[in-house]
């Protein structure tokens, strides 16, 4: 699974101009679905991501995970982060996930996280969204299951 983490002051996401999901202080996460991805898989970033060391301590360093600082998750699935651009301009999408498991994946993943104690809300699998987000820092990691 891919993850596009950002840590932000809040965030939201709308479908047809209605908020469905949003977050105060805490992580905006991106997740994409890769071709032959697990579960274990899914949980093992959602580990990773709640124990990432990115929010500020008292001294203004990175040494905070979002399970230190009780932030919040906005989750929001997004199949564009298996582009392949190795080749034309055009990217190519084949590597993720047929969408009935890239749907699975990413609910598991936001179940994943809530189990850990965070709480998560969620965009639509599937639809046109409008992300909004101000981000804080800015701090923006890529995650990558794989590799």
């Amino acid at each position: 699974m891919r993850a596009l983490v950002q840590r932000v002051a809040q965030a939201r996401v709308d479908v047809d101009g209605q908020t469905i999901g949003q977050c105060g202080a805490g992580l905006l996460v991106l997740v994409c679905a890769m071709q032959g991805d697990t579960p274990a898989q899914a949980e093992m970033l959602a580990a990773k991501i709640h124990k990432l060391r990115i929010f500020r301590d008292g001294a203004g360093k990175m040494n905070l995970a979002l399970k230190d600082t009780g932030g919040d998750a906005l989750v929001v699935s997004q199949f564009t982060l298996a582009a392949d651009t190795a080749s034309g301009n055009r990217p190519g999408f084949s590597s993720a996930a047929r969408p009935e498991d890239g749907e699975r994946l990413y609910l598991h993943f936001a179940a994943a996280l809530r189990k850990l104690g965070v709480a998560v809300e969620t965009g639509a699998f599937g639809a046109d969204m409008a992300v909004h987000l101000v981000n804080d820092g800015p701090v923006t990691i890529w995650l990558d299951t794989a590799g």
